[in-house]
Protein backbone atom coordinates (compact mmCIF):
# COMPACT_ATOMS: atom_id res chain seq x y z
CA UNK A 1 0.00 0.00 0.00
CA UNK A 2 1.41 3.52 -0.72
CA UNK A 3 1.81 6.40 1.85
CA UNK A 4 -1.27 8.29 0.68
CA UNK A 5 -3.34 5.07 0.86
CA UNK A 6 -1.94 4.20 4.52
CA UNK A 7 -2.78 7.87 5.47
CA UNK A 8 -6.54 8.22 3.84
CA UNK A 9 -7.53 4.60 5.20
CA UNK A 10 -5.99 5.24 8.65
CA UNK A 11 -8.25 8.83 8.48
CA UNK A 12 -11.51 6.76 7.47
CA UNK A 13 -11.49 3.60 8.99
CA UNK A 14 -10.32 5.31 12.95
CA UNK A 15 -12.58 7.48 12.87
CA UNK A 16 -15.59 4.86 12.84
CA UNK A 17 -14.07 4.42 16.51
CA UNK A 18 -15.08 7.30 18.04
CA UNK A 19 -16.71 10.76 17.07
CA UNK A 20 -17.91 13.89 18.48
CA UNK A 21 -17.79 13.62 21.89
CA UNK A 22 -15.08 16.09 23.27
CA UNK A 23 -15.88 20.16 24.83
CA UNK A 24 -15.39 22.50 22.30
CA UNK A 25 -14.94 25.73 24.65
CA UNK A 26 -12.58 27.90 23.22
CA UNK A 27 -12.01 31.38 23.95
CA UNK A 28 -12.98 33.53 21.10
CA UNK A 29 -10.78 36.38 22.60
CA UNK A 30 -7.36 34.20 22.25
CA UNK A 31 -7.97 31.19 20.45
CA UNK A 32 -5.01 29.69 19.76
CA UNK A 33 -3.24 28.83 16.92
CA UNK A 34 -4.88 26.09 14.19
CA UNK A 35 -1.89 24.62 14.36
CA UNK A 36 1.69 24.23 16.36
CA UNK A 37 4.73 22.30 15.63
CA UNK A 38 6.81 21.91 17.97
CA UNK A 39 10.38 20.58 17.19
CA UNK A 40 9.36 17.65 15.23
CA UNK A 41 11.97 15.12 14.31
CA UNK A 42 11.06 11.81 12.62
CA UNK A 43 14.11 9.15 12.70
CA UNK A 44 13.83 5.58 11.39
CA UNK A 45 15.83 3.20 12.63
CA UNK A 46 16.96 -0.10 10.56
CA UNK A 47 19.66 -2.80 10.21
CA UNK A 48 21.74 0.07 8.05
CA UNK A 49 21.57 2.19 10.95
CA UNK A 50 19.12 5.39 11.35
CA UNK A 51 17.39 8.09 8.47
CA UNK A 52 16.11 11.07 9.39
CA UNK A 53 13.53 12.54 7.28
CA UNK A 54 12.83 15.45 9.76
CA UNK A 55 14.56 17.25 12.03
CA UNK A 56 13.73 19.83 14.59
CA UNK A 57 11.30 21.40 12.64
CA UNK A 58 8.74 24.25 14.67
CA UNK A 59 6.07 26.43 12.64
CA UNK A 60 2.53 27.83 13.77
CA UNK A 61 -0.34 28.21 11.57
CA UNK A 62 -2.93 30.94 12.33
CA UNK A 63 -6.91 30.25 11.60
CA UNK A 64 -8.28 30.66 8.46
CA UNK A 65 -4.69 31.42 7.03
CA UNK A 66 -3.16 29.56 3.64
CA UNK A 67 0.04 28.25 3.24
CA UNK A 68 2.39 26.39 1.78
CA UNK A 69 4.54 23.49 2.60
CA UNK A 70 7.44 23.74 -0.30
CA UNK A 71 10.45 21.30 -1.52
CA UNK A 72 11.86 18.49 -3.50
CA UNK A 73 10.85 15.07 -3.51
CA UNK A 74 12.42 13.29 -0.68
CA UNK A 75 11.89 16.88 1.87
CA UNK A 76 10.11 15.59 4.22
CA UNK A 77 6.60 17.12 2.82
CA UNK A 78 4.61 14.13 2.96
CA UNK A 79 6.24 12.69 6.08
CA UNK A 80 5.81 16.33 7.92
CA UNK A 81 1.57 16.32 6.69
CA UNK A 82 0.92 12.81 8.54
CA UNK A 83 2.86 14.15 11.16
CA UNK A 84 1.08 17.46 11.51
CA UNK A 85 -2.49 15.28 11.18
CA UNK A 86 -1.43 12.81 13.86
CA UNK A 87 -1.61 10.23 11.21
CA UNK A 88 1.82 9.30 12.33
CA UNK A 89 3.56 9.60 15.24
CA UNK A 90 7.09 11.97 15.68
CA UNK A 91 10.16 10.56 17.22
CA UNK A 92 10.68 13.64 19.46
CA UNK A 93 8.89 16.83 19.28
CA UNK A 94 4.94 17.54 19.35
CA UNK A 95 1.81 18.77 17.43
CA UNK A 96 -1.04 20.89 18.76
CA UNK A 97 -4.16 20.94 16.53
CA UNK A 98 -6.73 23.99 17.83
CA UNK A 99 -4.77 23.69 21.47
CA UNK A 100 -4.74 20.36 21.88
CA UNK A 101 -1.45 18.62 22.42
CA UNK A 102 -1.53 15.20 19.79
CA UNK A 103 1.18 13.97 22.35
CA UNK A 104 -0.96 13.55 25.19
CA UNK A 105 -3.94 11.68 23.11
CA UNK A 106 -4.13 7.93 22.39
CA UNK A 107 -4.84 6.95 18.53
CA UNK A 108 -8.89 7.14 19.51
CA UNK A 109 -8.77 10.88 20.80
CA UNK A 110 -6.17 11.72 18.01
CA UNK A 111 -9.18 10.11 15.45
CA UNK A 112 -11.92 11.91 17.06
CA UNK A 113 -9.87 15.55 17.12
CA UNK A 114 -9.24 15.21 13.46
CA UNK A 115 -12.98 13.95 12.86
CA UNK A 116 -13.71 17.32 14.50
CA UNK A 117 -11.56 19.25 13.22
CA UNK A 118 -9.66 17.92 9.96
CA UNK A 119 -9.95 17.86 5.97
CA UNK A 120 -7.89 15.94 3.70
CA UNK A 121 -7.11 16.17 -0.18
CA UNK A 122 -4.91 13.71 -2.10
CA UNK A 123 -3.15 13.53 -5.00
CA UNK A 124 -4.62 10.05 -6.00
CA UNK A 125 -8.20 11.11 -4.80
CA UNK A 126 -8.62 8.18 -2.82
CA UNK A 127 -12.35 7.91 -3.41
CA UNK A 128 -13.89 4.43 -2.49
CA UNK A 129 -14.58 3.13 -6.17
CA UNK A 130 -17.83 0.85 -4.73
CA UNK A 131 -19.57 4.20 -3.75
CA UNK A 132 -21.17 6.93 -5.91
CA UNK A 133 -19.96 10.90 -5.60
CA UNK A 134 -22.86 11.51 -3.35
CA UNK A 135 -21.96 8.49 -0.87
CA UNK A 136 -18.24 9.25 -1.23
CA UNK A 137 -18.92 12.92 -0.06
CA UNK A 138 -21.04 11.93 3.13
CA UNK A 139 -18.30 9.53 4.60
CA UNK A 140 -17.04 11.80 7.24
CA UNK A 141 -20.45 12.87 8.64
CA UNK A 142 -21.59 9.15 8.67
CA UNK A 143 -18.58 8.06 10.29
CA UNK A 144 -18.94 10.09 13.03
CA UNK A 145 -22.92 9.25 13.51
CA UNK A 146 -24.49 12.21 11.63
CA UNK A 147 -27.72 10.91 9.89
CA UNK A 148 -29.80 12.66 6.82
CA UNK A 149 -26.44 14.22 5.19
CA UNK A 150 -27.32 13.64 1.70
CA UNK A 151 -29.08 17.55 1.18
CA UNK A 152 -25.49 18.41 2.85
CA UNK A 153 -23.52 16.34 0.68
CA UNK A 154 -25.45 17.43 -2.66
CA UNK A 155 -25.32 21.09 -1.87
CA UNK A 156 -21.57 20.86 -1.78
CA UNK A 157 -21.61 18.57 -4.90
CA UNK A 158 -23.62 21.31 -6.61
CA UNK A 159 -20.90 24.09 -5.54
CA UNK A 160 -18.33 22.23 -6.80
CA UNK A 161 -20.17 22.01 -10.32
CA UNK A 162 -21.25 18.52 -9.72
CA UNK A 163 -24.64 18.61 -9.19
CA UNK A 164 -25.62 16.53 -11.62
CA UNK A 165 -22.60 13.66 -11.54
CA UNK A 166 -24.16 12.78 -7.78
CA UNK A 167 -25.07 8.98 -8.96
CA UNK A 168 -21.66 8.22 -10.71
CA UNK A 169 -19.20 6.20 -9.64
CA UNK A 170 -15.29 7.10 -10.02
CA UNK A 171 -14.80 5.46 -13.10
CA UNK A 172 -17.46 7.12 -14.59
CA UNK A 173 -15.37 10.56 -13.72
CA UNK A 174 -12.75 12.68 -15.13
CA UNK A 175 -9.64 13.06 -13.13
CA UNK A 176 -10.53 16.57 -12.26
CA UNK A 177 -14.36 15.20 -11.26
CA UNK A 178 -12.97 12.89 -8.77
CA UNK A 179 -10.92 15.39 -7.24
CA UNK A 180 -13.73 17.78 -6.79
CA UNK A 181 -15.40 14.80 -4.93
CA UNK A 182 -12.46 14.49 -2.95
CA UNK A 183 -12.67 18.47 -2.49
CA UNK A 184 -16.90 18.63 -1.22
CA UNK A 185 -16.09 15.50 0.84
CA UNK A 186 -13.12 17.21 2.12
CA UNK A 187 -15.03 20.04 3.46
CA UNK A 188 -18.16 18.47 4.17
CA UNK A 189 -17.51 18.17 8.33
CA UNK A 190 -16.65 22.24 7.89
CA UNK A 191 -12.71 21.45 9.01
CA UNK A 192 -10.90 24.55 10.75
CA UNK A 193 -8.23 22.96 8.75
CA UNK A 194 -7.39 21.38 5.45
CA UNK A 195 -4.36 19.40 4.30
CA UNK A 196 -3.85 19.23 0.66
CA UNK A 197 -0.83 17.06 -0.49
CA UNK A 198 0.00 17.30 -3.90
CA UNK A 199 -3.77 17.89 -4.40
CA UNK A 200 -2.76 18.77 -8.82
CA UNK A 201 -0.21 16.13 -9.15
CA UNK A 202 -2.46 13.94 -11.06
CA UNK A 203 -4.40 16.50 -13.17
CA UNK A 204 -3.64 18.18 -16.61
CA UNK A 205 -2.92 22.09 -16.86
CA UNK A 206 -6.48 23.57 -17.24
CA UNK A 207 -8.01 21.15 -14.63
CA UNK A 208 -5.48 21.69 -11.96
CA UNK A 209 -6.34 25.23 -12.24
CA UNK A 210 -10.19 24.54 -12.02
CA UNK A 211 -9.57 22.46 -9.19
CA UNK A 212 -6.84 25.46 -7.22
CA UNK A 213 -9.85 28.45 -7.91
CA UNK A 214 -12.29 25.75 -5.91
CA UNK A 215 -10.07 25.02 -2.50
CA UNK A 216 -9.03 28.52 -1.94
CA UNK A 217 -12.79 29.71 -2.89
CA UNK A 218 -14.24 27.36 -0.03
CA UNK A 219 -10.94 28.17 2.35
CA UNK A 220 -12.32 31.91 1.72
CA UNK A 221 -16.25 30.78 2.04
CA UNK A 222 -15.53 28.73 4.92
CA UNK A 223 -12.56 30.27 6.87
CA UNK A 224 -10.52 26.87 6.81
CA UNK A 225 -6.67 27.34 7.17
CA UNK A 226 -5.41 25.80 4.27
CA UNK A 227 -1.97 23.49 4.47
CA UNK A 228 -0.53 22.78 1.14
CA UNK A 229 1.72 20.07 0.22
CA UNK A 230 3.79 21.13 -3.10
CA UNK A 231 6.73 21.07 -5.15
CA UNK A 232 5.16 23.48 -7.94
CA UNK A 233 6.81 26.62 -6.94
CA UNK A 234 3.73 28.58 -8.81
CA UNK A 235 0.59 27.00 -6.96
CA UNK A 236 2.85 27.73 -3.64
CA UNK A 237 3.26 31.56 -4.75
CA UNK A 238 -0.57 31.56 -4.39
CA UNK A 239 -0.69 30.94 -0.21
CA UNK A 240 0.00 33.80 2.42
CA UNK A 241 3.01 32.09 3.34
CA UNK A 242 5.37 29.67 1.69
CA UNK A 243 7.64 27.37 4.53
CA UNK A 244 10.62 25.72 2.32
CA UNK A 245 12.16 22.26 3.01
CA UNK A 246 15.33 20.68 2.30
CA UNK A 247 16.73 17.68 3.51
CA UNK A 248 14.21 17.43 6.72
CA UNK A 249 14.71 20.58 7.84
CA UNK A 250 13.14 23.87 7.23
CA UNK A 251 15.19 25.70 4.84
CA UNK A 252 13.26 29.19 4.36
CA UNK A 253 9.50 30.28 6.44
CA UNK A 254 8.75 33.53 4.64
CA UNK A 255 6.17 33.81 7.69
CA UNK A 256 9.06 33.52 10.17
CA UNK A 257 9.22 36.07 12.73
CA UNK A 258 12.46 38.30 12.10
Amino acid sequence: MTRHGFFVVAFLRRERLTFGCADERHSAVQAPPILEARKLTKTYRSGAGELTVLADVSFEVERGSTCAILGPSGSGKTTLLGLCAGLDQPSSGDVLINGASLGNLDEDARAALRNREVGFVFQSFQLMSNLTALENVTIPLELRGERNVADRARDLLGRVGLGERSGHYPTQLSGGEQQRVALARAFINQPKLLFADEPTGNLDGETSGRVVDLIFELNRELGTALILVTHDLELARKTERVIRLRCGRVDQDSGAAS
